[in-house]
């Protein structure tokens, strides 16, 4: 499993139990986290193996989901259960997201050094064998860079207008709805869009 995905051992602990669930739902998990705080969050982001993900649908997962850490009981301490959409300015967690978002721009951190830096924004260029290519600008010129997926620390879209158009353009064509109930877009830069009601463990 990508360590984007499941970055600590409890977190990939945690992958390996909800995954099934998940999958046996329809849905692919695209990260997990187990946050400190006050009371802990394990926020979990899905989405179909297309693309999207509704709001009833982040509730049945977390139900589902609920029951089985019920029975594992991963996590000593109290927690809260929240089930979200990976947002428009998603994490970039598996290789085939850089090929799903291509011509789009994102930020990507690096562990180790390439060319002296660990931060790069860009526009990604999709993947050619085990690397994701971003163009970045060098010296006022656009320069196409190959990154080791293995090398990436976190990778996430940025948020643009552009960006905010196309993921309303994208639900319009996969649901029908009315856009007269819809006031206006509403952007976060938290991880926390469409969230569905949090379970508390």
């Amino acid at each position: 499993m990508s360590d984007l995905i499941a970055k600590s051992a409890i977190d990939r602990r945690l992958a390996e139990i909800v995954t099934p669930v998940i999958e046996g739902m329809g849905f692919e998990l695209v990260r997990i986290r187990l946050m400190g705080g006050n009371t802990r969050t394990l926020q979990i982001m899905a989405e179909r193996p297309e693309g999207g993900i509704e709001v009833d649908d982040c509730g049945e997962i977390s139900i589902a989901v609920s029951a089985v850490l019920d029975v594992e009981d991963p996590v000593e301490e109290n927690y809260i259960l929240e089930v979200s959409s990976p947002g428009i300015d998603r994490p970039l967690t598996r290789l085939k997201d850089f090929e799903t978002w291509k011509g789009w721009e994102a930020r990507i951190e690096t562990t180790e050094l390439v060319d002296g830096r660990r931060r790069f924004k860009g526009t990604l260029g999709g993947v050619e064998g085990d690397e994701v290519l971003i163009q970045i600008e060098e010296a006022g010129a656009p320069v196409v860079i190959g990154l080791q997926f293995e090398w990436l620390a976190d990778a996430k879209l940025i948020l643009t207008d552009e960006l905010i158009t196309e993921m309303l353009r994208q639900k319009k064509a996969s649901v029908a709805f009315d856009e007269s109930q819809f006031d206006e877009v509403q952007t976060s830069d938290s991880d926390e869009d469409d969230a569905a009601e949090p379970i508390k463990h």
